[in-house]
């Protein structure tokens, strides 16, 4: 009989009459329209292409809409009348070009000769607080996407969600994690410290040694959140190591790691200085090469073969030479490394660019100072770029490189309204990309002159 009532019940509750359709909650109007027209002296929508005289980019609800010839922009009466809500940026006297891409930095850092003493003084807390600040400056340089390509504590993951969410100002952040390494190889950040003080690291931590631990460690990372995986194929030059700057893993390792990566949805950058951790890297099947400082003629021909792309951060490597001739910056072994890089990494760009490698814009700030990213290009025009290949390469090139070209890169319908401007042309003097005056990202001005 219990049994019955209940049915009853139910069935009481399903069979109720519906309320009248006057009594249905009326539907949310959508919300109105934004409009942004860009009045452009000069603008460069497409890298690589010659630019426009006189035109009007017309943006709508942070997108792209088009771009149309003249200062006049098109006629938006209509969809004023709607309520559509029109705002003008008279930037006329301005050359105008896309949000500016940096594909190696490391937000949660900026090293000098105090970094170890923070290590074991300050949280991870204090570091993304630091964070917020390095996003900021970098956001204001002109750099509106960027990809964090090893950071500790989960920092970068924590600083690109309040960035996403808008609750604190910076780029757009594919973010790493934890760089893959070997025990005691660049990425291991215990090096030069007392075993007790941090225990030993494993997979969760980046630490693999083996397949299977690659295999792991990779997997770690993308559980926590990681849009790219970072590895180290070689020793670094800023590791408290004296292991050098040859290769680190062995093939059956690299390919652990670009697999279990691809198989996942994830590219793949690999730190390498030494020829040997170069190629070995790319024939593994990673997506890009970070330095590439000793690379040879053979891997000229890998990343031709694979589809690779070098990242070079000439200004990392022009910083660390700089610092290694200070007193005592760096640690006997680090210093050595230092001075040998420097000199070494333009050479290795121009061998690369001359062989029609694929090179896309990258600093490795955080080794030199954020929001000092634009001292890069002049760096790869000295070493054989013209102006236009440096523009194409920080924008056009590393959109491809980072598989986010259907979103930015060029000013094209559809995609986000991220740009900059400076005075002068950046194709005749690259150098007045170091003066950012107008910094837009997904529609939403961030710098202004003054």
């Amino acid at each position: 009989m219990l049994r019955c009532a209940l049915l009853m019940v139910l069935l009481t509750c399903f069979t109720l009459p519906l309320p009248p359709a006057s009594a249905q909650p009326a539907p949310v109007p959508a919300a109105p329209d934004r409009y942004l027209l860009v009045r452009c002296g000069h603008l460069l929508a497409v890298p690589g292409v010659d630019p426009l005289a006189n035109a009007t980019l017309v943006i709508k609800n942070r997108r792209i809409d088009r771009v149309q010839p003249g200062l006049q922009g098109p006629d938006l009466a209509k969809e004023k009348a709607q309520g559509a809500a029109i705002e003008e940026l008279d930037l006329r006297d301005q050359f105008v070009l896309p949000g500016l891409i940096d594909c190696h930095v490391h937000l949660s850092m900026e090293f000098d000769s105090r970094i170890m003493a923070r290590a074991v003084t300050e949280s991870d807390a204090a570091a993304a607080i630091r964070s917020t600040l390095f996003a900021r400056r970098t956001l204001e340089a002109g750099f509106t996407t960027v990809r964090d390509v090893g950071s500790s504590g989960g920092v970068a993951f924590a600083l690109r969600d309040a960035i996403n969410a808008g609750e604190v100002p910076g780029p757009r952040i594919l973010a790493s994690g934890e760089p893959i390494s070997v025990t005691g190889g660049h990425g291991d950040q215990t090096n030069g410290f007392r075993a007790d003080l941090f225990g030993v690291p494993g997979p969760k931590e980046g630490i693999a040694d083996g397949p299977d631990e690659c295999r792991k460690a990779v997997r770690f990372q993308i559980k926590l959140g990681a849009d790219v995986i970072k590895l180290t194929s070689t020793g670094g030059v800023l590791s408290i190591s004296s292991a050098g700057l040859a290769q680190h893993f062995f093939p059956d390792e690299l390919e652990a790691i670009a697999q279990t990566a691809h198989s996942m949805g994830r590219r793949v950058a690999a730190h390498a200085h030494g020829t040997d951790g170069i190629n070995a890297a790319l024939r593994a099947g990673v997506d890009s090469i970070e330095h590439g400082t000793y690379l040879d003629d053979e891997s000229v021909r890998l990343f031709k073969e694979k589809g690779a792309y070098l990242v070079p951060t000439l200004l990392a490597g022009q910083t660390v030479s700089a610092n290694a001739e200070i007193p005592g910056y760096y640690m006997p072994m680090v210093a050595q490394k230092a001075k040998l890089v420097g000199p070494r990494i333009m050479e290795a760009f121009r061998l690369a660019r001359d062989g029609g490698v694929k090179i896309a814009f990258g600093t490795d700030s955080g080794v030199s100072p954020h929001g000092q990213n634009a001292k890069e290009f002049g760096l790869m025009v000295k070493a054989g770029m013209t102006p236009t290949e440096a523009v194409v390469a920080a924008t056009v090139t590393a959109a491809e490189l980072c598989g986010i070209n259907a979103l930015v890169g060029t000013l094209e319908a559809g995609k986000a309204a991220d740009f900059v401007s400076v005075h002068g042309n950046p194709l005749e003097d690259v150098t007045e990309l170091e003066r950012i005056q107008w910094v837009v990202r997904d529609g939403q001005v961030f710098k202004r002159p003054g």
